[in-house]
């Protein structure tokens, strides 16, 4: 077999953005039922992963500081997360999930049947597979690893 041709960046993008439209749809409704804007349901989904400075959030959810600051008041008066100086350096704040935030996430997480629906129906080999190709395409390489320019 000749000439065989592969799935271009362009269909790849596609097929990105119809995937991850189903999964902000998914994760938009099972935030509102917990009574969250999409926003503060992905700053908590952050947080699943760790503290983070409020500055990095901004930068993550690609927002106005200015804003990060008002949806981690609207969190933290519903005691789903808190602020606590940084071990490191004193001048800044850290964000960290409550145990109830922890709870609302998980929650939250349960209910996105769509997206948990869509991954259920791959093997277990696929589901690996998918892991790795996401964490090689998506996650940012030490400087170390990075090919020099």
């Amino acid at each position: 077999m000749t000439g065989t041709s592969g799935v271009d960046t362009d269909q790849l993008m596609e097929l990105l953005s119809v995937s991850l439209g189903a999964y902000y749809g998914d994760f938009t409704a099972a935030a509102a039922s917990e009574n969250l804007t999409a926003s503060q349901g992905k700053t908590l989904n952050v947080l699943r992963r760790g503290p983070a400075a409020m500055r990095a959030l901004a930068t993550i959810l690609t927002c106005d500081a200015s804003n990060m600051t008002g949806i981690v008041d609207r969190l933290e008066k519903r005691d789903l997360v808190r602020r606590e100086p940084s071990p490191t350096d004193r001048r800044v704040k850290n964000v960290v999930l409550t145990t109830e935030g922890e709870r609302v996430i998980d929650v939250i997480r349960g209910k996105m049947d769509t997206t948990r629906a869509g991954l259920d129906r791959l093997s277990q080999e696929d589901r690996d597979t998918l892991h790795t190709l996401l964490e090689r395409a998506f996650t940012p390489r030490p400087a170390t690893l990075r090919p020099s320019a």
